[in-house]
């Protein structure tokens, strides 16, 4: 489970759909093999390119804050089949450690800190794939709402962590998504409450071998932008579909 933890300070740690197929028959006649019908979360996850998440070996990549003047930013590389997490903050500063829970529990609380950056960034940029990835959350039914931003009419579906585990549980996310299932914007709500804590923008979308990745993040305010930048996405060379 994964979140934002505040929006920005100087700290600034913000925060597989299986197509299951059955054989249908009557008495000897096979209808179709049907697939599982997808959820509002499967559909915005397959709009994103899930289904070439399979194939990804390593994602590198820069998260960024401006506000003003203020610049912030932290360096990744991820091997997601490894759970490899590499953070790059100069070249004379590289750590590397691995996500397993056996290991966290085992490392220093400076470790736990730098998890915890990551999982925040990471999860600002594959929010589409954490509705899918994530247990312990529940997912509203889809409702047609103004979104606070652009004040246009989008589908909005509301993500709920549950109380326990992850970082900051309990928190939620007001998700607003155009008919191509695409992220326009998001309202994040600390331990569920009922006023925003942060309200952004998902724009600028690039494909990067299939992924889709909103590399900004607006809010109203004109001086403010949580963005990406040197995005790389490898995947695996002659991978079955």
């Amino acid at each position: 489970m994964i979140r934002l933890l505040t929006l920005f300070s100087l700290l600034l740690i913000l925060v597989s759909c299986k197509a299951e197929t059955k054989d249908n028959t009557i008495g000897s006649e096979t209808i179709s093999e049907k697939k599982k019908e997808l959820t509002i979360a499967d559909k915005i996850a397959q709009a994103h390119g899930i289904d070439h998440w399979k194939n990804v070996n390593e994602i590198n990549f820069t998260f960024n804050v401006d506000r003003g003047e203020s610049h912030f930013e932290r360096i990744w590389s991820w091997k997601p089949k490894e759970n490899i997490v590499v953070s790059s903050v100069s070249k004379d500063s590289i750590t590397m450690y691995t996500r397993s829970i056996e290991a966290l529990d085992q490392i220093d609380p400076k470790m736990i800190a730098l998890d915890k950056s990551f999982i925040n960034d990471k999860y600002w940029l594959f929010v589409p794939f954490q509705l899918v990835w994530d247990e312990g959350t529940t997912i509203s039914k889809p409702i047609k709402e103004t979104a606070p931003i652009s004040n246009i009419a989008m589908n909005k579906i509301t993500l709920t962590y549950g109380n326990e585990g992850g970082y900051t549980p309990g928190d939620a996310y007001d998700i607003f998504y155009g008919e191509d299932y695409l992220i326009r914007e998001w309202v994040f709500r600390k331990s569920n409450s009922k006023e925003p804590s942060v309200t952004t923008t998902f724009e600028n979308y690039e494909d990067f071998n299939g992924i889709k990745i909103a590399k900004d993040h607006k809010t109203a305010e004109e001086n403010f932008n949580l963005y990406f930048s040197n995005i790389t996405i490898k995947q695996a060379i002659n991978t079955k579909s």
